[in-house]
Order: C-alpha cells, then structure tokens, then sequence
C-alpha cells in the first residue's frame, strides 16, 4: 500500500491526477466503490480519506498537491549566524595567509571561544556559499599512509625552495623539519642552494635542538650527490657529527613529502606578506613563520591536532649519535678546504675525499698514497701545516704524510707515494663497510 506520509524513497508519491479525483469523489458513490478505486490505483484506503479530508477542510486545489516532506523543526540544524561567522572566519585567515580549509577553521573557532560547527558541516557550507571549488577526483585523506620516525630527533629533512625578493632577485630558502613532530628545527634565506648555506642551517638547528640521528635529502649536488659517487661539504659536517645521510630516490620528491608540505604552508603565507626587499628581511619573515607554524598552527596529521612544538615536548628525543672519531670535532673548520685549491702552508681542516681505483686520494691538488682496498671509498682526511692524517672508513687514522713544504718535501711535489707516509697500523684488518663510504638509502624510497 502507498502512503503519502512515508518517505518516497520507500513508496513513490501518488499521482496530481488520482489526488484531484479523490478530491472530487462523489458523495453519493455506491458502497465498495472506494475500496474498488484504491485497489486499481494502487494506493490505501487510509491514503483515500486523508486527501479526501484536506479537500473538504482546504480545498480541492489544495489536495491536488502533496504537502512538504520537510519536517516542522530541525533542533539539529545549524544556525546561519554561526555559518556566517565561519565564513567570515575563513576569509581572515585566508587574508593573513593562513590555511583555511574546514579543519582549521574549526580549530580557529575553537581559539576564539566561538561555537564551530563540524569540519563536515563547514565543508558542506563552503561549498554551498561557492568559496571552495569542488574535487571529486580528489584522493580522501585516509587513504594515505605516512611513515613516522617514533621520536624526535630519530631523522630530519632538509630541502630548499625558490623564493623572489623586490626587484626580481632570485633565492633560496632552505627549511630542515623533524620527521616526528613535524617542528620546523631551522629555516635560512640564502643567495642560492650550496653546501654552505646547507651547513650553516644545520649547524644552527643542531645548536638549538641536538644532534639527529639521520638526515634526509634529495640528491642535489649541495646536499647528497653521493648517488653519483660525489661527495659534499654538507656531508663531510654530517660525517664528521655522525649523522646517517638520507637520500630519496631520484626524481621522487613524495619521500621528502613533508618537507613539501612544509614549503607549501610557507610559500602560502608569503605571497600575502610584504615582498622583502633583502635576504635580511625575508630571514624575520622566516623567523615569524616559524613562530606560527610551532607554536600556533594545530598539525592535522598529528594526534589530536596538537603543534609541533608540543608533540616535539612531548616524547622523549633520539639519542645523539655517536661521531667516528670524536677529536675531529675539534679539528674540523667552517668551512672546510675548496675542491682543486693549491696547498698553502699555515691551512688546517678536516674533509671526506674519495679515493681513486690506484689507492690514491686528492687533496689540494696533491695526491696521497692510501691504499687500493679503500678505492672508491671516502676517508677523513685532517691537515694542517706539519702533516696531513688520513682516517679509515671507522675514524682512525691509519697513516699520517708530511705536508709539503715539510720534511724535504717540496711544495711542488704533486704526488706522495707510500713510503712518504708514516703507517700507525696494518691496512687489512677489518671488513669494508656494506654502504661503500657513501649514504644510506631512505627506508621510503
């Protein structure tokens, strides 16, 4: 049987045609005729005389039409005034440059003691008042799965993105984040991305964070070229730190996805900031962003949408690594010596140089005897203006040659062969390392 109060999913509305004529049915209509007309209509009788009623109290007119399914009250509708206050909500944040999806502006609610609907509510409002664009091709956010490092410190990331100061002038911004809580550790404005300006982020992250366990990067020829069997001034820090350098794949920007992210959430807050017109001023932008983005910025990817800073508080830090041979802290520079520069008495310093297939090593544009096992292999090698001490792959020094200009030995002299150098121990004692001297591969890639 049909009944017109039953949702029409459930029984199809009957015909304006059968209404009208249920509304002017004859009074004088023989006995059974009414049960006679429901049964070839294919409706209840109940139907019948509840539309035959509304004609006589209404009208006619009036029967001929299905009253509203919609119910009389809806206690739990959402108010339009706390709709507009989310409108008006989201557009401050989206003026200040600030994400302003429907999370963060339940969370922004929330901050200002004002009632917030639920972010579904406020997807579905935004869409109706047309400020969001509609993505049904979208992947849902549940279906990602992130690899999480369990605590902090255990690895951070490090990349760099093109930014524009006034005039037109090109640079590079490099941001380093802690894989667990995604606290932004050190950021830098630099004039373009080398292995300099890579160390000096790094060596102030460190300085106000501690020492990771693992760094992982892409495989640029300022951070980790050891893909093309290069070595880097950044790597040489990290080797010198003991830190684990973490390379992604080739081309696979995803496995540094959340440095991605990272730039993507600063790069929308500076185009609604003032175009600055110095590296100096964008470096107090970055220092503001960073602010924000620790401290007040709740992470959607993170337990109960806490900070960073507060999951980075939150649980216990990764044990510092231990470094190879901890006097090359001591002896390592700045800076460290420029590729193909001739030797000049008086310098010092510490660096990671490859060795060749024939055992030997350059340094300075003068080769040094090591030995053929260590071929391809990058050693530590310390100098200064007496002697120059090269490390095994384990952080020993295992041999140690006079400088040139010392012990009769020219500062001319381009080569110095195995009995130049003093051996502190035998060559073959221990088995070669499975990772070649070169960096690990990132679990992700």
């Amino acid at each position: 049987m049909i009944s017109e109060d039953r949702p029409a999913a459930v029984n199809p509305l009957i015909d304006a045609s059968v209404r009208l004529a249920i509304a002017q049915w004859d009074q004088d209509a023989p006995r059974g005729a009414v049960t006679l007309f429901c049964q070839q209509q294919g409706i209840s009788r109940q139907s019948f005389y509840r539309i035959r009623r509304r004609a006589v109290e209404e009208s006619a007119q009036a029967a001929a039409e299905p009253r509203s399914r919609r119910p009389h009250s809806s206690p739990e509708r959402t108010d339009d005034k706390l709709i507009e206050d989310a409108l008006r909500v989201r557009k401050l944040l989206e003026d200040a440059g600030y994400d302003h999806g429907p999370i963060s502006v339940a969370d922004k609610m929330e901050a200002l003691d004002l009632p917030a609907p639920s972010p579904a509510t406020l997807a579905r409002a935004f869409r109706r008042a047309g400020v969001v664009a509609e993505e049904p091709r979208k992947r849902p956010r549940s279906s990602w799965r992130s690899f999480v490092y369990p605590a902090p410190n255990d690895c951070w990331q490090i990349d760099a993105t093109n930014w524009t100061l006034a005039g037109g002038r090109r640079c590079v911004i490099f941001q380093i984040l802690d894989d667990h809580s995604r606290l932004q550790v050190g950021s830098l404005a630099a004039e373009s991305e080398s292995g300099q300006a890579a160390i000096a982020v790094t060596r102030q992250a460190i300085a106000d964070y501690g020492v990771p366990q693992r760094f992982l990067s892409d495989n640029s020829k300022a951070l980790n070229p050891s893909r093309r069997g290069e070595s880097s001034a950044w790597l040489d820090y990290l080797w010198i730190l003991g830190v684990r350098p973490i390379t992604g794949k080739p081309y696979k920007p995803t496995t540094q996805g959340k440095n991605e992210r990272l730039h993507r959430t600063l790069i929308q807050w500076l185009t609604k900031q003032t175009v600055p017109p110095s590296l100096a001023h964008l470096q107090a932008q970055l220092e503001e962003f960073e602010v924000y983005y620790n401290t007040e910025r709740r992470h959607q990817r993170l337990p109960e949408r806490m900070t960073p800073a507060q999951a980075f508080d939150l649980t216990p830090k990764a044990e510092p690594p231990q470094p190879p041979n901890p006097e090359l802290l001591l002896q390592i520079s700045a800076e460290g010596p420029t590729p193909g520069m001739r030797w000049r008495p008086g310098a010092q310093g510490c660096q990671r140089r490859k060795v060749n297939s024939t055992g030997y090593l350059s340094l300075h544009s003068v080769m040094f005897y090591t030995g053929t096992r260590y071929a391809g292999m990058y050693l530590p090698v310390m100098w200064d203006s007496e002697t120059v001490e090269i490390a095994d792959e384990y952080g020993e020094v295992m041999l140690i040659h006079p400088a040139p200009g010392t012990r009769d030995i020219k500062v001319a002299q381009r080569t110095l062969k195995r009995g130049d150098a003093l051996w502190i121990r035998p060559t073959a004692a221990r088995p070669r390392p499975a990772d070649n001297g070169t960096a690990e591969v990132s679990p992700m890639s």
